[in-house]
C-alpha cells in the first residue's frame, strides 16, 4: 500500500473540503480549488474529524500509481487555500531588469528585444525591485509552472552566472580559458 496514500490529509480551520459528482472541492480564505478524482481511487471528507482520506477501489496498477498522486494534490490543495504559494526569482547580470505593466512581466535580459509575457489569471506576480520577482498563487502547479517558464527564459549561465533563478539557487560556475605561456 502506498505510505503517503494512506496517511489522512488534515483540513485546518476555515478551510471546507467536499466531493461533489466526480471531483474534489476545496475552498479557504484565499481561494477555492477543484480537483477531478480518478475512478480507480475514492476520497472521502471526513468533517468532523477535519481529515481527507483516499483509497483505491481494487489493486490493479492504474489504482496504485494514482492513490499516492491524489493524496498529494488534496494536501497541496488544502496547503494552497490555506497559506498559498510562492516562488522567488532574482534576475544576476548588468543591465538585466524586470518590470510589470498591467497583466504582463517585462524583462531585459541581454536580449536585442524585451521579453513580454503575459501572466496567467490566478497568479499574483510582483517585482520589490528591478532584480527580483515575487510569484504567489494557490495553485502550487500553476506557481511552479510559469516560475520555471519565466526561468527559462534566461538560464543562469555557467562562466558569468548571469540570468534568472530561483533564489538561493546555486549555480555551478566553470573556469574560464586557461592561459598558457
Amino acid at each position: 500500500m502506498s505510505r503517503i496514500g494512506k496517511s489522512p490529509v488534515s483540513v485546518p480551520k476555515g478551510v471546507k473540503a467536499s466531493v461533489e459528482g466526480g471531483s474534489l472541492k476545496v475552498e479557504g480564505p484565499l481561494g477555492k480549488l477543484e480537483h477531478a478524482i480518478h475512478p480507480a481511487v475514492s476520497v472521502q471528507v471526513d468533517g468532523a474529524a477535519g481529515e481527507i482520506r483516499v483509497s483505491r477501489n481494487g489493486d490493479h496498477r492504474v489504482a496504485r500509481s494514482v492513490h499516492g498522486l491524489t493524496r498529494a494534490l488534496a494536501a497541496n490543495m488544502v496547503e494552497g487555500v490555506s497559506k498559498g504559494y510562492e516562488k522567488k526569482l532574482e534576475i544576476v547580470g548588468v543591465g538585466y531588469l524586470a518590470a510589470i505593466q498591467k497583466n504582463t512581466l517585462q524583462l531585459r535580459v541581454g536580449f536585442a528585444n524585451e521579453l513580454q509575457v503575459p501572466i496567467p489569471a490566478g497568479l499574483t506576480v510582483a517585482c520589490p525591485d528591478q532584480t527580483h520577482i515575487h510569484i504567489k498563487g494557490i495553485d502550487k502547479q500553476l506557481v511552479g509552472q510559469f516560475a520555471a517558464e519565466v526561468r527559462a527564459l534566461r538560464k543562469p549561465e555557467p562562466y558569468k552566472g548571469k540570468g534568472i533563478r530561483y533564489e538561493n539557487e546555486q549555480v555551478r560556475r566553470k573556469a574560464g580559458k586557461a592561459v598558457t605561456k
